[in-house]
């Protein structure tokens, strides 16, 4: 399982899960509750409930670089074009934008 904190502007506004279902996209109970809370997209608008979906979210994959800076990170990081939550947690922790996408590391070994 590989997990991502998604951040708007810097603050924590949800989790997005890659699992053997697929995929879940979460916002943080406080991030709902903040004065801050607004949707990191059109398509995810604000909820309690998880968003699950087979394959990664359009607004997430659209994160991801393209053309010879996604070559880029195919052959540094040595991660397959295809592994979309990996390039999406390798390349998008400082996007352009309002969005960015830091990995969830278990720490414990």
């Amino acid at each position: 399982m590989k997990q991502a904190t998604v951040l708007l502007r810097g603050i924590k506004a949800g989790v997005l899960t890659e699992d053997e279902n697929g995929y879940t996209f979460q916002y943080d109970a406080g991030f709902l509750a903040s004065d801050e809370a607004e949707a990191i997209s059109l398509t995810l608008p604000l909820t309690e409930k998880p968003y699950k979906d087979k394959i990664l979210f359009p607004f997430f994959d659209g994160l991801i670089p393209e053309g010879w800076l996604l070559d880029i990170a195919e052959k540094n990081w040595k991660i397959d074009a295809r592994d979309r939550m990996s390039l999406l947690m390798a390349c998008c922790k400082d996007c352009i934008g309002a969005v960015g996408v830091e990995p969830i590391t278990d720490e414990r070994g």
